[in-house]
């Protein structure tokens, strides 16, 4: 059923997991089995599973529950992340592998989430970012007028806040 499914799913990513993958957080609340301000969010949305399957995605998904299953309920599609990330993530907040915990990434670990559907994500993102759908996850460390080009090459996660700043102003120009 796809209430076992969505089961599965939660208790396999809550289980690697174990603490938000972005902020680092871990749920105190672990041995009591308390997962309130967490939740597991999929990486490539379930609304999305025509889409995962027909393109190809779901051959990156290695361990399945069984054999008619797709994958986009898979560990390999989820992170652990507190609720007011998620909504971030799910509204096209720009985040690539090199913001997750590690404990996800482990490459050795059968359940790690897989690169490939990070990064279908991450351009995602940053397309509806670029349409205007989105926001720019950078542009709030800068109070109007400021010089944001000038202040980035000094602040934190420099060269990756420029290349996403670069990519964006010069797609732009790019699509005229």
């Amino acid at each position: 059923t796809i209430t076992g499914r969505d089961d599965i799913f939660r208790a396999r990513v809550r289980e690697r997991d174990g603490k938000c993958v972005i902020t680092g957080i871990v749920n105190r609340g672990i041995h009591r089995n308390d997962w309130r301000g967490y939740e597991v969010a999929h990486i490539f949305p379930v609304s999305s599973e025509e889409y995962f399957v027909q393109s190809g995605f779901s051959r990156w998904i290695t361990n399945r529950i069984g054999p008619r299953d797709t994958g986009i309920n898979s560990c390999q599609n989820g992170l652990l992340m507190q609720s007011t990330i998620h909504q971030k993530f799910d509204d096209n907040f720009r985040i690539d592998g090199g913001t997750l915990d590690p404990i996800c990434r482990d490459h050795c670990n059968e359940k790690a989430v897989r690169d490939e559907l990070l990064r279908w994500h991450f351009r995602q993102a940053v397309l509806a970012n670029m349409r205007g759908a989105g926001e720019p996850s950078f542009e709030m460390d800068f109070p109007p007028g400021s010089d944001m080009m000038g202040e980035i090459p000094s602040g934190p996660k420099a060269a990756k806040r420029m290349e996403a700043e670069l990519f964006s102003r010069l797609s732009r120009v790019s699509l005229g």
